[in-house]
């Protein structure tokens, strides 16, 4: 199907969109997140972007990376906003491209919360999340009549100025059926102590998915009690997503993406 691209209306010049670009499989691009890289001034893109996502914005665009690493500080936060605004009063129109939604994890409700700060007119475009588009393409169903009829997502990395208390991982164990933990590799170990504190039994089967819908994209399956060795022993390194609960043993079964 030949998408026809829609030029971004003079009169939105100026304005911030806020682009979801999925999971890293270029073709899980929403119709009008491409329309917008297609035609925008600029792109300001995070390091979970894929390469081929970024191949597809025009070489007139201004492209500028801006992603940041685990555990970087708010100044690479406060850069990207004060770039958004920048270019935006220059009647520039602005796409802040993020990996999976920006609503998830991502940030971007923080962003927008800054534009509106600023009075800069925004467009929020939602995106795949990782967790959601790695699951599909693994053949695990977040959700199954026979297996799970709820789901928690949670960070396994929090703000440590976060006012609230953390992340409940104990009651989190016996409140839902399938937990999809999204930048967590690093604190497994701990989370799958609390889990198992919590009630859930150490042969919980647990998948890890490294580059979810990516050509390298690895898969790896434990449960409770060894998925932390089986990480360190396969040199598993973010980013990557952790599934816990029985959906995961479907994997095997329906997986269709090889």
């Amino acid at each position: 199907m030949e998408i026809k691209v829609r030029r971004v209306e003079q009169n939105m010049s100026g304005t911030v969109y806020l682009v979801g670009a999925g999971p890293g499989d270029h073709k899980l691009l929403t119709i009008r997140a491409l329309e917008l890289l297609k035609s925008a001034d600029v792109v300001l893109y995070d390091r979970l972007v894929s390469k081929k996502i970024i191949e597809l914005i025009p070489k007139k665009t201004i492209k500028l990376y801006v992603g940041r690493e685990v555990g970087d500080d708010y100044k690479h936060q406060d850069d990207t906003n004060l770039q958004m605004v920048k270019f935006a009063k220059s009647k520039k129109n602005v796409v802040r491209l993020k990996g999976g939604d920006p609503f998830i994890f991502g940030r971007g409700g923080e962003e927008a919360e800054y534009l509106k700060k600023y009075k800069i007119k925004y467009e929020i475009i939602p995106g795949i999340t990782s967790g959601i588009g790695s699951a599909v393409y693994s053949g695990i169903p977040l959700t199954h009549r026979k297996y799970s009829s709820s789901i928690a997502f949670v960070t396994g990395h929090e703000d440590p100025g976060k006012i609230k208390s953390p992340v409940y991982w104990k009651k989190l164990a016996s409140s839902v059926e399938t937990i999809v933990v999204m930048m967590g590799l690093s604190r497994i170990g701990n989370i799958s102590k609390q889990l198992v504190a919590g009630g859930l039994s150490t042969k919980t089967p647990v998948a890890v998915i490294h580059k979810g819908t990516n050509p390298d994209e690895k898969i790896l399956i434990g449960n409770l009690s060894n998925i932390e060795s089986k990480i360190k022993q396969n040199k598993f390194t973010p980013p990557s997503i952790i599934i816990i609960g029985n959906v995961v043993k479907l994997h095997k079964t329906i997986r269709w993406k090889k």
